[in-house]
């Protein structure tokens, strides 16, 4: 019996529907025979946004279908086919494409398993800046900006010019707070939420 490829993540990031026909229209660097058997795609994955995974889901009719994932009905080569993922990571839902043996009962559980090691294990290994600067890149730049831009005497003098978002507060509604000033569980909120906000 020929082992499974390793899992493999192959795009950083979250992809934009353009992204995602490229990475679906990808070619492997790999021998012919592993791309006619399906080996070449097989275990790789990558997240894409909510808005691609209920497109894909009523463009064609699912192969098979579970409450956190579908697969759909035509398959890439040989055994091996497109099946899309809804998963819930630290609280919050993400979405994902991955190639999967469907041949493979267990290769869609494998699969689910190795995107939620993954991203719990990048988040964990995080620095506090490095999670911040992830936050700030992430952010649409409708919310996010600098300290007194807009209005210097709402700031003091010390916090003028620092990286600012918009964040909702409960009861509060929504608030600009100093990037550096969000607390743990503000950071860890915004971290997996995988699309731009």
């Amino acid at each position: 019996m020929t082992q499974a490829p390793p899992f493999r993540k192959i795009f950083d990031g979250v992809a934009t529907r353009k992204q995602m026909f490229e990475l679906f229209n990808r070619v492997p660097d790999a021998p012919d025979e592993d791309i006619a058997s399906g080996r070449a795609y097989s275990n790789r994955w990558f997240q894409i946004y909510r808005s691609e995974y209920d497109m894909m889901f009523e463009r064609m009719p699912p192969r098979l279908m579970r409450a956190d994932m579908f697969a759909l009905s035509e398959l890439k080569a040989g055994t091996v086919g497109s099946v899309f993922f809804d998963i819930m990571i630290d609280g919050c839902n993400r979405w994902f494409h991955g190639w999967c043996d469907l041949g493979d009962p267990r290769s869609l559980d494998a699969m689910r398993a190795a995107i939620i090691a993954h991203e719990k294990a990048v988040f964990a290994d995080m620095t506090r800046e490095q999670k911040l600067e992830m936050i700030w890149t992430r952010t649409h730049p409708d919310f996010r900006g600098l300290a007194g831009d807009a209005d210097p005497d709402a700031w003091l003098p010390e916090d003028r010019g620092k990286r600012t978002i918009v964040i909702c507060e409960p009861g509060g509604g929504s608030v600009l707070k100093l990037l550096e000033r969000l607390t743990d569980d503000e950071i860890n909120y915004r971290l997996p939420s995988g699309p731009t906000i």
